[in-house]
């Protein structure tokens, strides 16, 4: 393909870019007219993050959308943040701030490419179909060259995928290696068919985990598209607030923003709701993806033993083989996933600084870092609960 000059932009509100070039970029498989493969880079969903202020002024996160024009045309484009603050990125980097700030720099703002409070796996430099490597080139060099001129410290693209990340290496960026833990269709015809390919002892225990689940005293109820009604989104928002602030001090998202989720995107998720008594005590909400479930949050206002395990981990796992779905992305952390059916998984991010001594010593880290995560995962696998013939196979 011949080389073309490429102009490189920011712009601060995603409004300032149509639709239809976003999504060229970040979602041109839906021209089938079926669901995107990743959700979280759509048009649609930053628009709700923007227009809930969720992100902006006060939040940390503020919008420098990345676009690389070639001959006048978009060719790629990125969701990037200036931060100042390294909260909702759930690949953590505390460390590296406090690091950088003992030696005299000055850490924030920093750059981020990144769907803010989103721990999933995705494209990170969105390319029109026929640009990928030059529209990457652009995308990482105009990145870097935007950090250095402004004197900001660093660079970051979170849950990028595997391929950005050895092309992004490849560009002079600093790959970085972490896990979580995924559920994989092995294409099951049911439930107990998943079940069929565990050890007695793990597929009993989920069977008792299930039953208990289930007998809570209500009922649950998978909501979608036109069977989304306010009433369960006020319901689902109490049960955020409540999550969000045991684990975040404050949630990250406003109550607007599930309204703009309602407006936008109900065909696209799918809303786990435990009610009792006339009344919903639980709740877990999925984005859904061409071929991935991703777990997002989940809250409750009653304990009920299990109940978590069921609308969080089986329901998904129904959901998924229902209709087909490769894989169950159940968010960030969390070993106990592993006993139901949730395999460690390589996740990746790419990292630049402007320090080049800082750099180095990060390089270091990083691929020790890399080392004990593969042991981690190799590990791991060797103890889930599927037969001991399908471990040796997932090694």
């Amino acid at each position: 393909m011949t080389e073309h000059p490429i102009d490189i932009e920011l712009i601060p509100s995603i409004d300032q870019i149509s639709q239809s070039d976003w999504d060229l970029c970040a979602c041109p498989e839906t021209e089938d007219g079926r669901a995107p493969v990743d959700p979280f880079t759509t048009f649609r969903f930053l628009k709700a993050l923007e227009d809930s202020g969720s992100v902006g002024a006060g939040s940390g996160w503020h919008p420098q959308y990345l676009i690389a024009r070639a001959s006048g045309q978009i060719i790629a484009a990125a969701p990037m943040y200036a931060k100042s603050h390294s909260q909702g990125e759930y690949i953590f980097d505390h460390n590296w701030a406090h690091a950088y700030e003992r030696a005299g720099g000055r850490y924030y703002p920093k750059l981020q490419l990144a769907v803010p409070f989103t721990p999933a796996t995705g494209r990170r430099f969105l390319t029109r179909p026929g640009f990928e490597d030059l529209g990457l080139r652009a995308l990482v060099q105009g990145a870097a060259q935007l950090a250095e001129r402004n004197q900001i410290s660093s660079l970051h693209a979170t849950f990028c995928t595997e391929d950005e990340a050895v092309m992004g290496e490849s560009a002079g960026l600093m790959r970085r290696t972490s896990q979580q833990y995924h559920w994989l269709n092995d294409t099951y015809a049911d439930f107990d068919g998943f079940l069929a390919s565990l050890s007695s002892r793990k597929r009993k225990n989920i069977r008792k985990e299930r039953t208990q689940a289930q007998g809570f005293g209500g009922k649950i109820d998978l909501l979608s598209g036109d069977d989304l009604r306010p009433e369960h989104w006020d319901a689902f928002w109490q049960f955020y607030q409540d999550t969000g602030a045991r684990k975040w001090g404050t949630p990250y998202l406003t109550r607007k923003f599930f309204d703009q989720i309602q407006e936008l995107m109900r065909d696209d998720v799918v809303l786990a709701m435990a009610s009792r008594e006339g009344r919903y005590v639980a709740g877990a909400l999925n984005f859904i993806g061409r071929e991935t479930l991703y777990g997002r949050f989940w809250g409750c206002n009653e304990h009920h033993p299990c109940l978590h395990f069921e609308l969080c981990y089986y329901q998904a796992i129904d959901f998924a083989i229902e209709h087909q779905m490769t894989r169950v992305e159940a968010g960030a952390q969390g070993d106990h996933k592993l006993a139901r059916g949730y395999m460690p998984t390589p996740c990746h991010s790419l990292h630049w600084f402007k320090d080049a001594g800082f750099a180095g010593a990060v390089a270091d880290y990083l691929k020790a870092e890399r080392s004990a995560i593969e042991e981690d995962i190799e590990i791991l696998t060797s103890y889930g609960p599927f037969k001991k013939a399908q471990v040796e196979e997932q090694q």
